[in-house]
């Protein structure tokens, strides 16, 4: 009898919950394992509701557009019929993000209204938003004038729930990773314990620490001949094992050669722009590329790492490059590094803080799956905040 009521009583601590704006389910890696079960999830794009309902297939993920009536009504049905008492909702940023375009009044930033309309409508016990910081400042038409968005939020539920926003760097929270965003946490009135954010880590976690372990990786060249490719990474199937040996989503990224021999000559948290005339990015042509001293740059051991961005396969993007490390001389006997590539899908999942075992089918577009990382929460973060749930 003691048992079946430790059961029980294991069950009812068990917060039941509701994740719009889903993507894959980045943000969720690590919620089960703490007592919380997202049993029913939305999302817009057919593809990423696939898979997300593949890596959490206990979980109703319902595809369909938020702004209509017909999915509404379907979410609440089964947000209703599984008491959900935890709503989670990261909008799209795209209309916000300094990375965008960021026009005024863009209509991506109104898609947090029926997030609301759906906290007014199942009341409950703890909300999360989760976006970049420019939710803060970024001014949306209500009631007929522009308003910013947690004046709204406040207008909207401040009745009933105690709201609390904070602009975070996930690199306070244990990730390997410098990435700004904005939390919203509300708890409704009638709990005697307030949602609150996590102490902050007194130690970052670096680069080193995520990804330091993985031995070096060679870039796979494609517009070099078979031949030229074996004289110039001689260790480079060796090496390629070794890396599936960790992960199957290990894999070397591809790149050109001249972008490569750059990076070869570019050491550690460095960009190519910083070299001297002779290693500079050049286009196909030979002339000169120009650009940013953020771009065609290594990333830093010593640090976290930067923002994992949806772009993060090209080596002329920003911050994409691995870090490398001294591996030897060239034909000149000027020494070059190692990992002259942008990081592997592999190497992005630890820097977000996603669990080595997450369940990504092996049949997963790898460009699909490394865009939407990009997009992602990173899990460790999410767990750190969900931990301090009062129950």
């Amino acid at each position: 009898m003691k048992s079946i009521n430790k059961r029980a009583e294991k069950q009812k601590s068990r917060l039941q919950g509701l994740s719009l704006f889903a993507n894959i389910g980045i943000a969720e890696a690590y919620l089960k394992s703490i007592g919380i079960d997202v049993v029913v999830a939305n999302e817009f794009v057919d593809k990423r509701a696939e898979l997300y309902q593949k890596i959490y297939p206990d979980c109703e993920m319902i595809c369909g557009d938020i702004t209509e009536d017909a999915t509404y009504e379907k979410i609440l049905a089964a947000a209703k019929k599984n008491h959900i008492e935890l709503l989670m909702a990261t909008p799209p940023c795209q209309g916000m993000s300094t990375a965008g375009k960021q026009k005024e009044f863009d209509p991506r930033n109104d898609l947090f209204l029926y997030a609301l309309k759906f906290v007014k409508a199942l009341c409950p016990k703890f909300v999360f938003f989760e976006n970049v910081p420019a939710f803060m400042t970024t001014l949306v038409m209500y009631k007929g004038a522009p308003r910013k968005i947690p004046d709204v939020i406040q207008e909207e539920i401040g009745e009933f729930y105690y709201l609390s926003f904070t602009t975070a760097n996930t690199q306070d929270y244990g990730v390997p990773q410098m990435r700004e965003r904005m939390i919203m946490l509300g708890t409704r009135h009638d709990q005697s314990v307030q949602w609150a954010m996590p102490d902050k880590d007194l130690e970052k976690q670096t680069l080193e620490n995520a990804i330091g372990w993985i031995p070096i990786i060679d870039p796979f060249v494609r517009d070099l001949s078979p031949e030229e490719f074996s004289r110039r990474f001689p260790n480079y199937e060796v090496r390629k094992a070794a890396a599936l040996a960790i992960s199957p989503w290990n894999m070397p990224t591809s790149h050109v050669w001249r972008n490569v021999e750059v990076m070869q000559h570019t050491p550690t948290g460095r960009s190519a722009f910083q070299n001297g005339d002779r290693w500079l990015p050049r286009k196909k042509n030979g002339e000169v590329v120009r650009g940013f001293k953020n771009t065609y740059k290594r990333q830093n051991w010593d640090t976290p790492g930067y923002t994992v961005a949806m772009d993060n396969i090209e080596i002329s993007s920003q911050n994409n490059v691995h870090p490398g490390r001294p591996d030897g001389v060239d034909e000149n006997g000027e020494p070059i590094y190692s990992d002259a590539r942008a990081m592997t899908t592999f190497e992005l999942m630890c820097m977000m803080s996603i669990p080595r075992d997450w369940p990504v089918p092996l049949d997963t577009d790898p460009k699909l799956l490394r865009k939407l990382i990009g997009e992602g929460v990173p899990s460790l973060f999410v767990k750190k905040i969900f931990e301090k749930i009062p129950r």
